[in-house]
């Protein structure tokens, strides 16, 4: 849980460093280090859906060949 914290506390800094470096505004550096973080979840989650449906529709792998 530490390590999960961590990163969160990573991309939410680097989100708003982001955000206010391009617009040099805090307002905008909030909203996006909050918006971007909502967002990229819901995007990972479609991902991971994409790549569920792709690796059910691929073939088993064949099995190894024992050398004997």
């Amino acid at each position: 849980m530490a390590k999960t914290m961590s990163f969160a506390a990573v991309h939410f800094t680097v989100a708003f460093s982001v955000g206010y470096a391009l617009s040099g505004s805090l307002a905008v550096g909030s909203a996006i280090a909050l918006v971007e973080p909502a967002v990229n979840t819901v995007a990972y989650y479609f991902h991971e859906l994409c790549w569920k449906r792709m690796a059910e529709r691929s073939p088993p792998p064949a099995p190894m060949a024992l050398n004997a």
